[in-house]
């Protein structure tokens, strides 16, 4: 396999764009004889441009800060190798396997680049979003492996680098990249923070006693932080906190009976609270989907039997509908016109392999036999829990993608017709507890914000859920609650998600009706 083809893999699903297409102008940088004493100057010479070098480009795609003291200036530099904010700079020697890159700001110039440095110049100025994608790609092994020379000292050839493909804009991978960054960074000053408090113990300044009342105090919110980050890797932790309420909570309830081990059919209880839900998980999900295909005009053969199942049916839907839907979905016409960071694809790809098919076909099986009797629930065998157990969090884990799909409660709008915005009032329904407090939020995208619920995606563009799913406080038990319509014996109701509480349906059917659920 060519180097070229090694970094087409790198983006399978990325749209690219020729190298020259958003370069026009690369070229090496400034050499010149170190010996020349002429030239020398200082920064606030007239015409005088600081020299960057390698050290000088960070691994975080920044150029380091002014040192008056250790960089060196001079005013001979030829004004073709002055550089521009927006420049990239790029390593044309590589010492492992990953180049360094970095974007010139305004506050990096006057400035020039010195040889071993290549610099690329953009036809049109890029945006923060598609530079920060184009850094990522400089900096990956796939352009480290285009370098040639012995493994001590390698050369990157331009003509090698002009005949990659670059990646094109991508909002969503863009963000995700610019949130890894904002992470590692407010990692990093923790961890500063935590080693100043430590050495301060025994600097001399303070008394032992001082020093370590000091450390016991200052040092107590770094250790809180320390201990949130440390449940961050337990995986119930996040479906807890982070998932849609419905999802986490039932997951919550899962956890809490398998806390009564040891309590009469505890065993029988916490195989039921799995099955219950594994269908919340697919339930929701297929709910979604089918809100966000309606929304795009798309459908699917399951989706359409779905919607008869409500509107002329005698029964609602189960398990089996939500796995066929989430099933269907990928393969329908139009998904393919779709922006690649919209969430259906991400819905789409949920049961999309063989082995979610199994572990979903496994627990549809399960709760089919316990809702028709044909499972003796007091002697669920250990084996046959742990098999639910371990296929519903192996799609909780494949469903992780629902933790940025934000559940929205919007329960006010004040439309400002003088900045043609919407201010919201909205609930957060993320985590296991339905009582979370209310935020403020402006809106100014296209269309008109409703009281309803919605779905924000990764870029906060909000798609309506409603009649599919709506919110409301249960008259069963009082609990605010996601319900959807459904039937038995033919009668219309909503039924609850959260909790399975369900009665009469009390909203106007007309919205039903606009959508086929009629």
């Amino acid at each position: 396999m060519s180097s070229i083809d090694q970094q087409h893999q790198v983006l399978p699903s990325i749209d690219r764009l020729p190298f020259e297409s958003v370069f026009t102008t690369v070229l090496h940088g400034w050499t010149f004889d170190r010996r020349r004493a002429e030239g020398a100057c200082e920064p606030t010479a007239p015409g005088a441009v600081r020299l960057i070098a390698l050290k000088h480009i960070g691994r975080d795609g920044g150029i380091t800060e002014r040192d008056p003291e250790a960089d060196d200036w001079r005013n001979d530099a030829p004004e073709r190798y002055h550089l521009r904010a927006g420049d990239i700079l790029l390593s044309s020697v590589v010492s492992g396997r990953r180049p360094k890159a970095a974007l010139v700001q305004e506050t990096d110039l006057p400035a020039v680049a010195m040889r071993n440095i290549i610099v690329l110049r953009p036809a049109e100025p890029l945006s923060t979003e598609h530079a920060r994608l184009i850094l990522a790609f400089l900096r990956s092994t796939a352009v480290g492996a285009l370098t040639v020379g012995t493994s001590s000292l390698r050369h990157l050839p331009i003509s090698q680098l002009k005949a990659l493909d670059l990646p094109n804009e991508d909002p969503a991978l863009s963000s995700a990249l610019a949130d890894l960054a904002a992470a590692g960074q407010r990692l990093g000053e923790m961890a500063a923070e935590a080693g100043a408090v430590a050495e301060s113990a025994f600097d001399g300044r303070t008394s032992q006693e001082e020093a370590r009342r000091l450390i016991i105090a200052t040092g107590q919110l770094t250790r809180l932080r320390s201990l949130a980050a440390a449940q961050l890797d337990d995986p119930g932790f996040i479906i807890r906190t982070r998932y849609p309420y419905p999802i986490a909570l039932r997951w919550r309830n899962v956890e809490a009976q398998k806390s009564a081990d040891g309590q009469d059919d505890a065993q029988a209880k916490e195989y039921a609270t799995v099955i219950r839900a594994a269908e919340t998980l697919l339930g929701y999900s297929a709910l979604l989907t089918t809100a966000l295909a309606h929304e795009a005009g798309i459908t699917c053969k399951a989706i359409k039997a779905f919607k008869g199942k409500i509107a002329t049916g005698k029964g609602g839907p189960g398990f089996g509908d939500w796995q066929r839907i989430l099933q269907q979905i990928g393969a329908a016409e139009g998904m393919s016109d779709l922006p690649p960071e919209h969430p259906l694809h991400e819905l789409a790809a949920l049961l999309a392999d063989d082995e979610a098919e199994k572990a979903c076909q496994s627990l549809g099986t399960k709760r089919n036999s316990t809702a028709h009797g044909r499972e003796d629930l007091p002697a669920v065998s250990a084996s046959k829990l742990n098999e639910a157990h371990d296929g519903l969090r192996f799609l909780l884990d494949r469903a992780r993608f629902l933790a940025d799909l934000q559940l929205l409660d919007v329960t006010n709008v004040v439309w400002d017709r003088h900045d043609e915005s919407d201010t919201i009032t909205l609930r957060r329904l993320m985590g296991d507890h339905p009582v979370v407090p209310t935020e403020n939020l402006r809106h100014a995208g296209p269309g008109r914000i409703a009281t309803s619920l919605y779905l924000a995606d990764r870029d906060q563009g909000l798609h309506p859920l409603s009649p599919f799913l709506t919110c409301e406080k249960c008259e069963g038990c009082a609990t605010l609650s996601l319900f959807h319509a459904d039937k038995e014996q033919g009668v219309l109701l909503q039924t609850s998600l959260d909790h399975g509480h369900f009665y009469p349906y009390r909203a106007d059917e007309r919205a039903l009706r606009a959508v086929g659920l009629r």
